[in-house]
């Protein structure tokens, strides 16, 4: 039996309107089970303490547990490679971090089953600028140390990342050419397996974050170099920039935020970023996370697309030389 016009329009909007009214009234309720946080680096991390502290004040505001999970390897590819691939239902979230996720896109050999697509990005919760160290009893006490031995000793000053074509791999790349230098560069997954290795000696100095290392610096276990920002981090006020040194136009931060695949239902999307936005500006998180030296940048919606697509097209220009410095 065919429809008329008109009546196919009428039942269309019909349509329309029921499943606008069930995602709204899913909302309404949601969440009524416990939600997944899926960090896509190893536990101990500066990334993996952010979520669970997130998590963690989140939960007591909602009834409903939020487990994080730790989905390893591939520098996070394997992780994201499954929140591309869930349920966009909202209960299955993930924690990337950015440029991470930008350039495992864009490296053909990395062949990901996602794209910038694949993904929607809910609420950012931190921006941690980058950090140069090394264990404590290291000879280098400054960048000028680290460049003077590095031209002495070209290709053999170890220099590690927390991950392959990270925002650590991509500073040191600007370091080498900036300074005019070559480093050995050692990847690792995440940052507890680059402070053990430094720690170690298996590795001369240290690519990272603030956030990743400040307690470590407190507890006099390791140094800060330089960090990577326009000014300094109020965690760590003694620590120079690279400016200061004389490198003014190496700037290097790892964004990270919650994500989930796309698809989910915009009134799903804004109970969530609802959620955790509360959690964030709740005063136990932003205590926890002053803390352990994670500065906060709460980024929703349309702002943090656009600051994900933006880095998308920054990191193109890298590509080609770090692809080659692997």
């Amino acid at each position: 039996m065919k429809l008329k016009v008109g009546a196919a329009r009428t039942l269309f909007l019909v349509m329309v309107f029921s499943l606008s009214g069930a995602a709204a009234s899913f909302a309404q309720d949601y969440p009524t089970k416990p939600i997944t946080l899926m960090v896509p680096w190893a536990a101990g991390g500066g990334t993996d303490t952010g979520a669970r502290i997130l998590a963690a004040v989140t939960e007591k505001k909602v009834g409903q547990p939020i487990i994080v999970v730790n989905k390893v390897g591939a520098g996070s590819q394997v992780g994201l490679t499954e929140l591309a691939r869930a349920k966009p239902d909202g209960y299955y979230l993930g924690f990337p971090s950015l440029p991470a996720a930008n350039t495992i896109i864009l490296d053909p050999e990395r062949k990901a089953a996602f794209d910038v697509d694949s993904f929607l990005p809910i609420i950012n919760q931190v921006l941690d600028p980058g950090l140069i160290w090394v264990k404590t009893d290291c000879p280098y006490r400054s960048i000028k140390d680290l460049i003077d031995d590095a031209k002495k000793r070209p290709g053999q000053v170890r220099a590690s990342t927390t991950g392959i074509l990270g925002d650590d791999h991509l500073a040191i790349l600007m370091m080498e050419k900036a300074a005019g230098v070559n480093f050995r560069i050692v990847h690792f997954e995440g940052g507890a397996q680059q402070f053990t290795a430094t720690l170690g000696g298996q590795v001369d100095v240290s690519f990272d974050n603030v956030g990743s290392v400040v307690t470590k610096i407190r507890a006099g276990q390791v140094r800060g170099l330089a960090v990577m920002d326009k000014q300094r981090s109020k965690f760590i006020p003694d620590v120079p920039t690279l400016a200061e040194v004389g490198f003014p136009n190496i700037i290097s931060s790892s964004t990270r935020g919650i994500m989930g695949p796309k698809g989910i239902p915009d009134p799903v999307v804004k109970k969530i970023q609802e959620i955790f936005l509360t959690g964030i500006n709740d005063l136990e998180h932003v205590e926890k996370m002053e803390k352990v030296g994670l500065a906060l940048l709460p980024m929703m919606g349309a702002e943090y697309t656009k600051y994900f697509k933006d880095l998308h097209e920054t990191c193109k220009s890298y590509m080609d030389e770090a692809r080659k410095a692997r």
